[in-house]
């Protein structure tokens, strides 16, 4: 039988081009692989596994997957245009959870069985977000959220993967709910296209994180009185989110705080030197 930890695993699924998600994901600080799901979508393959489940028995201190990629994604998600979806699961549990901007994330989640531990209004709120039809969609959401079934955890989060090919969604072969990492990460390595997220220092992190701006569309957002009180408020929500994080030993708080700090004192110089040049 596999331990808690083999049977752990998590995908990072980005609404946006590789190229776009690219920069934005080395500010993680986490290696990661990174490539195409689709049409409009990018998956991000976690290499490491800063998680640690709280039943695998051994005394060293880590998080369990869903903070951690919960911090992960609004971490994600607070500097970018596009949301970012989370999956995870564990020999306990599976779920996800849906970052977009400053917006409260939206998650759900199953027991290993199949027995839904979530709210509707959760399910609601994920498909307002995402676009999806309010009709249809919806109820082949509902359905995911109705106990009783056969359906496992990772058959309900297969489910859902499904109904978000309709939004362009398609996962390559091998990156599947239930795989544990380093099945992940092989079949990410298999993709022709896929590319090794690394950090590469603070100077070039925020040299390639302008140029996104630049070649994206997003500067004009980002100048004006409109974008420098987005960027103070990325500052002011920083500050307690990054104290959060230290407070509760959390790598993923940390680094959504952190990322939350450096969007908002890029936002105020890009602002600045975009109107000392024009």
């Amino acid at each position: 039988m596999p331990s808690p930890r083999s049977a752990t695993g998590a995908l990072l699924l980005c609404r946006a081009e590789p190229d776009v998600v690219g920069p934005a994901a080395r500010l993680l600080r986490q290696r990661m692989l990174l490539t195409r799901a689709g049409t409009e979508w990018s998956v991000l393959v976690p290499e490491g596994e800063p998680w640690r489940a709280a039943t695998d028995g051994v005394g060293e201190s880590g998080e369990v997957v869903d903070r951690v990629l919960g911090g992960w994604a609004g971490a994600l998600a607070v500097g970018a245009p596009w949301p970012v979806l989370a999956l995870w699961w564990d020999a306990e549990r599976s779920g996800f959870t849906l970052a977009s901007g400053f917006r409260r994330p939206v998650g759900y989640e199953w027991l290993a069985n199949g027995t839904p531990v979530g709210e509707e209004e959760a399910m609601r709120t994920f498909a307002a977000r995402l676009g999806l039809d309010p009709v249809l969609d919806m109820q082949s959401l509902d359905v995911l959220t109705t106990p009783g079934t056969e359906a496992d955890a990772r058959a309900r989060l297969r489910g859902l993967l499904a109904i978000l090919t309709r939004t362009g969604l398609t996962l390559p072969p091998g990156l599947a709910p239930g795989e544990p990492a380093d099945r992940l990460r092989e079949a990410a390595l298999a993709q022709g296209g896929a590319q090794s997220i690394e950090w590469p220092g603070w100077r070039d992190a925020v040299h390639a994180e302008l140029d996104v701006v630049e070649t994206t569309g997003i500067g004009p957002w980002m100048r004006g009185p409109r974008g420098r009180c987005l960027a103070a408020a990325q500052l002011a929500a920083g500050v307690p989110l990054t104290a959060y994080g230290a407070r509760r030993r959390s790598g993923g708080w940390l680094t959504a705080g952190g990322l939350l700090l450096v969007h908002g004192a890029l936002g105020l110089a890009y602002d600045r030197v975009r109107a000392g040049r024009d």
